[in-house]
C-alpha cells in the first residue's frame, strides 16, 4: 500500500505546497499591486477556488471516464501555467487571471479517487490518513517558508516555485504511481448525481468542508493585515506566528486521525474542531494585544489541523466504486467554493465592518454547524468479502443485485477477483460464496 500511496500524497502535498506557499503574505502583497482593492484582494486570496470549484465535478467525471493519471496530468499542466502568470503579474487583474488558472488545474477530488482505486477499502481509512498527514505538513512548511522565501527572494518567486513544483510531480506520477485496476461494475441504470446529492449524511460533510475553508481563508485573509496595520509587526516577522501555528497544529493531527479512524470517533473530532474554530475566532476579534491575537491563531489551526486528516476519509465512506470521482468532485466543490467566499466576503467587510462584530456571527455560526454535525452518525462499518473469479460462475453475478443486505458489488479484472460490500447484520458470507456458484 505505502509504494502505491506516497508518490500520490507526495503529488497532492506538494501541489496544496504551492497554493499554501503564498497565502501568509499574498494578501499584503496583492495591495501594492497596481489597481488593487481590499475587494479584489480578496478574490485573488481566494480566487483559485472558484475556478477549482468549476472543474472539480467535471475533471472528477473526467477521471472516471477517461482515466485518472491523464485527468492529473492535465490539472497540472494548468497550475503551472497559472503559477508562472501570477510570478509576471504586474497588476492585480493579471494575478487574479493567474490565480483562476491555477485553480482550474483541479485534481484533487482525482488523486483522492486513484488512492481509494489502489487500496482495499479497509485500507483506504490509513491512505486517507497517510494523504492527510503530507497535506498538513505541506502546509506547515509552507507557512514557514513562504514569509522567509519571499522576504529576501519577493513573492514572486514563490510562484516560479510552485511552477517547477508541477511539472516535477508529473515526472513522479508517470515513474513512480502504478495504474488503478480495471473494475467491471453494473448499478442496473442509476442516476448518479441524484444519488450523490441526496445523500443527507454526505451533504453534511459538504457543508463542513464548505466552512472549514472559509474560515481558513478569511483567516489568512485578515491575519497578515491586523499584524501589520494593527500591531506594526513587519512581514519578515509573520513567521512568529505562523511557527507556533504549525506545531501546535501538526501535533494535534496524529490524536485526532487515531481517535477518528481507530475508535470511530469521527463526529466527536469534528465538533471539539468546531469548537476550536468558535473559540479562536472570538479570541482574533476581541484581543487588544498581539500576544492574544496569536494565542488565537494558534487555537485556529489546531482546530483546522484536527479536521483536515480525516475529511476526504469521511467524504470517501460515503461513496460507491462508481461515484469516486463524482463524489469527491463534489465534495472539493463545496471546499473550494468555501475557499472564495472566505476571501471574498473578508475583502468586503474588512474595512467595513469591525472585526469583533464579525467574529461574533462566525461564533453563531459555529454553533449552528455543531447541531448540524450532531445529527450526522458515525459511518457504519461495513464487511467485505474477496472472491477469486476462478471460484465463482461469472454469469451469477447479476443475481448479487438482487440480495437485500449487500451495499455494491464489482470485478477487479487487475486482481481477478469479486469485491462484494455488504451489512454483515443482515448477510453472511456463506450465502454471497452460494449465489456465486
Amino acid at each position: 500500500m505505502i509504494k502505491s500511496i506516497l508518490p500520490l500524497s507526495s503529488i497532492i502535498a506538494l501541489r496544496f505546497f504551492g497554493l499554501f506557499l503564498v497565502l501568509p503574505v499574498l494578501s499584503v502583497y496583492a495591495i501594492n499591486l497596481h489597481g488593487a482593492t481590499t475587494t479584489l484582494v480578496g478574490i485573488v486570496v481566494g480566487g483559485y477556488a472558484l475556478t477549482q470549484m468549476l472543474f472539480q465535478i467535471p475533471f472528477g467525471v473526467m477521471s472516471d471516464k477517461l482515466g485518472r493519471k491523464g485527468t492529473i496530468i492535465t490539472g497540472l499542466i494548468l497550475f503551472a501555467i497559472g503559477s508562472i502568470f501570477c510570478a509576471i503579474a504586474t497588476d492585480i487583474l493579471t494575478l487574479m487571471l493567474g490565480r483562476f488558472l491555477q485553480g482550474a488545474g483541479a485534481i484533487g477530488a482525482v488523486v483522492t479517487a486513484m488512492i481509494s482505486d489502489l487500496v482495499k477499502e479497509e485500507q483506504r481509512p490509513k491512505a486517507m490518513a497517510v494523504m492527510g498527514m503530507a497535506i498538513g505538513v505541506s502546509f506547515a512548511a509552507s507557512m514557514i517558508l513562504g514569509p522567509t522565501i519571499s522576504s529576501f527572494a519577493g513573492v514572486e518567486s514563490l510562484f516560479y516555485i510552485t511552477a517547477v513544483i508541477a511539472l516535477g510531480s508529473i515526472v513522479v506520477l508517470l515513474k513512480a504511481v502504478p495504474n488503478p485496476p480495471k473494475i467491471e461494475h453494473s448499478y442496473n441504470g442509476k442516476s448518479k448525481l441524484p444519488e450523490v446529492l441526496g445523500n443527507a449524511n454526505l451533504m453534511k460533510m459538504n457543508i463542513t468542508n464548505f466552512l472549514q475553508k472559509g474560515l481558513m481563508t478569511f483567516a489568512f485573509m485578515i491575519i497578515p493585515m491586523v499584524l501589520i496595520k494593527n500591531f506594526q509587526w513587519e512581514m519578515s516577522e509573520l513567521w512568529k506566528v505562523y511557527l507556533p501555528s504549525m506545531i501546535f497544529g501538526f501535533l494535534a493531527m496524529a490524536p485526532a486521525a487515531i481517535l477518528a479512524e481507530k475508535k470511530g470517533k469521527f463526529k466527536e473530532i469534528l465538533m471539539i474542531g468546531i469548537v476550536f474554530f468558535a473559540v479562536s475566532y472570538l479570541i482574533i476579534g476581541l484581543s487588544s494585544s498581539a500576544t492574544f491575537f496569536v494565542v488565537g491563531v494558534v487555537i485556529f489551526f489546531i482546530g483546522f489541523n484536527m479536521h483536515e486528516p480525516i475529511m476526504q476519509s469521511l467524504a470517501s465512506k460515503f461513496a460507491k466504486v462508481h461515484q469516486r470521482g463524482l463524489v469527491l468532485g463534489i465534495f472539493n466543490s463545496f471546499g473550494y467554493f468555501g475557499t472564495f467566499l472566505g476571501g471574498l466576503l473578508g475583502g468586503l467587510f474588512f474595512e467595513k465592518v469591525t472585526l469583533a462584530s464579525l467574529v461574533i456571527v462566525i461564533a453563531i455560526i459555529c454553533v449552528l454547524w455543531i447541531v448540524l454535525i450532531l445529527t450526522m452518525p458515525n459511518p457504519e462499518k461495513k464487511k467485505l468479502s474477496y472472491i477469486p473469479l476462478n471460484n465463482t460462475n461469472q454469469e451469477n453475478t447479476s443475481k448479487l443485485d438482487t440480495i437485500e443486505g449487500i451495499d455494491e458489488w464489482y470485478i477487479n479484472k487487475t486482481e481477478n477477483v469479486v469485491i462484494v460490500k455488504y451489512d454483515s447484520e443482515k448477510l453472511q458470507e456463506d450465502s454471497i460464496l452460494n449465489t456465486l456458484k
